[in-house]
């Protein structure tokens, strides 16, 4: 490519500032004039980190697409973008509105053109950025946070740009989910109602049910009537209608629909719009996360909900309540996407290292016949199986202790039935249990880490609809060998573990979660340090 030297470019600049008169529309200017120039000893400066502004402008020649008056479009497009920015929960104080606008408004009298037109471009990538694909990497967050968000390239989101309509463009960036779009309007809904006067008074923790009577009672009325659970009265009386209203509430919000408002009950209800508003800018954030095709069908486990989704063409066509990790920190199911290739009927449970050592050598220790009482067995490092009781367990600790342990297949086992497998460097998956009696309960973290399932067999059976005639009959006959067996799935399907504390899924309302990990505080302050906040719009 060739270019002019500054002296005869400079020359002739003057020149044609002698030969034309001011800028009205259809003349030129000497900033249309320079602009390529200059915009080509901006871009050269850029470095390593700009490869796709480089490159998008090399394939332009260096053509300006903010500056001057054919591109006054695309300036208005892109600032009115960046103000509505918080619409989308966005960090709109990260784009430095002020700065940009008085730069660009500086540039029609010739001055920075191409400080201006990077500068534009900069912030234009860093909000297509973040609205794609999110505005904090999950990464850096949390290390149980291990997704990669989808991200488009800066000079695939420069050509999209200059090749399209701008304001339509820049709309079109955001996740067309539905789920997305109900958040958006659930932002604007907690919005308008932190800018209303009076706060809500928390009803008392405490556990109301038929019987009880007092103001909590009379409280309890009145939060469930502001959310539209019907004209509720104040009677402070606990009577039948009560109790079939909440437990109406507690259905909707993923918990035991006893109508008894326990604390688990009281707490959801005494959430304010500013709990709830947070919780809906992170959980837009996550939604960002995931912009992306996800497949005709997929598994979906949102943890908060301790609920497992199978999702077909956009549509829940089966669920099933869950067990995930305890809260210690070694224990916690983390969030990540992978594939399920099959499952294993009749598993034998490979008991992790982890819990062999921490928690089996200190039973065996003192209970030598405890392994074989579980139908369990100690095996040694060439394969072979050791019965404890010749072993003198003193002599390991959780560090040097050479066996493995497994558990054979049975009704026992802690697998259950049958697993559902997508291999990943967690050793997380999908399982049947034993422990049925966990299911009833409205907080459901006790595994040490994998999704425990409430109905496996239905389960597989939705699986394999797509790749035999008779699922359960199939199904049924592996079981009845009792020995494990291996079952391919013809068609992989997507999982994604995730954690969301804000859900519509297919309701018309959202259920608010509680942030069993605390992640949502993790993921807030990321975003509060990237420039989010919160905003009470009055009604």
């Amino acid at each position: 490519m060739y270019f002019l030297s500054n002296t005869i470019f400079k020359a002739m600049v003057l020149a044609l500032l002698t030969t034309f008169t001011p800028l009205t529309a259809g003349h030129v200017t000497a900033q249309t004039v320079v602009s390529n120039q200059v915009i080509y000893d901006v871009v050269k400066r850029t470095g390593k980190g700009a490869k796709g502004i480089q490159a998008f402008y090399a394939s332009t020649n260096y053509k300006a697409i903010w500056i001057g008056q054919k591109n006054k479009a695309r300036r208005n497009a892109l600032l009115a973008a960046l103000k509505s920015s918080g619409d989308q929960g966005l960090p709109t104080a990260r784009y430095k509105i002020n700065t940009l606008e008085t730069a660009l408004n500086a540039s029609r009298n010739g001055t920075n053109v191409g400080a201006t037109e990077l500068l534009a471009t900069k912030t234009y990538l860093q909000y297509a950025h973040d609205l794609t694909s999110g505005a904090v990497n999950p990464r850096k967050i949390d290390k149980e946070i291990a997704i990669d968000r989808p991200r488009r390239s800066d000079q695939n989101l420069l050509q999209a740009f200059t090749k399209s309509a701008p304001s339509g463009f820049l709309k079109s960036l955001a996740p067309k989910t539905k789920e997305y779009q109900l958040l958006l309007a659930e932002k604007k809904k907690l919005e308008r109602d932190m800018g209303a006067a009076g706060a809500a008074i928390a009803i008392p923790s405490r556990t109301l049910k038929k019987g009880s009577s007092g103001d909590s009672v009379v409280l309890l009325r009145q939060r469930l009537t502001k959310l539209g659970y019907g004209k509720l009265g104040n009677a402070p009386k606990f009577d039948d209608a009560l109790k079939t209203v909440v437990a109406k509430f507690q259905k909707a919000n993923g918990l035991s629909a006893d109508g008894v408002a326990g604390p688990s009950t009281i707490g959801r209800l005494n959430q304010g719009p500013k709990q709830k508003l947070i919780k809906v800018l992170v959980n837009l954030e996550r939604e960002r996360w995931m912009n992306f095709p996800r497949g005709k069908r997929n598994i979906f486990v949102n943890q908060p909900a301790y609920t497992v989704y199978m999702i077909d063409n956009g549509r829940v066509s089966f669920q099933t309540r869950a067990v995930i990790g305890t809260r210690a920190s070694d224990r916690r199911t983390p969030e990540f996407y992978d594939e399920m290739t099959h499952m294993v009927v009749n598993p034998t449970w490979h008991v992790p290292r982890s819990i062999t050592g921490k928690e089996y050598l200190p039973i065996i220790r003192k209970d030598p016949g405890f392994l074989k009482r579980r139908n369990m067995v100690m095996v040694s490092a060439s394969g072979k199986s050791v019965n404890p009781e010749n072993v003198d367990m003193s002599e390991y600790t959780a560090k040097n202790f050479p066996y493995s342990i497994k558990q054979r297949p049975s009704a026992g086992n802690a697998l259950g039935l049958v697993k559902f497998m997508f291999p990943n460097k967690f050793n997380i998956y999908l399982h049947d249990t034993p422990s049925k009696s966990l299911f009833n309960r409205d907080t459901r973290a006790f595994s040490h880490g994998c999704v425990r399932i409430q109905k496996p067999f239905e389960f597989a059976y939705k699986l394999l609809e797509k790749q035999t005639s008779n699922p359960k009959a199939a199904f049924a006959a592996w079981l009845k060998t009792g020995k494990e067996q291996y079952v391919n799935l013809a068609d992989p399907v997507p999982v994604y573990l995730t954690y969301r504390t804000v859900y519509f899924g297919d309701a018309k309302k959202p259920t608010f979660y509680a942030d069993i990990y605390g992640r949502d505080k993790k993921v807030f302050k990321a975003l509060s340090k990237a420039g989010v906040s919160l905003r009470a719009v009055q009604s």
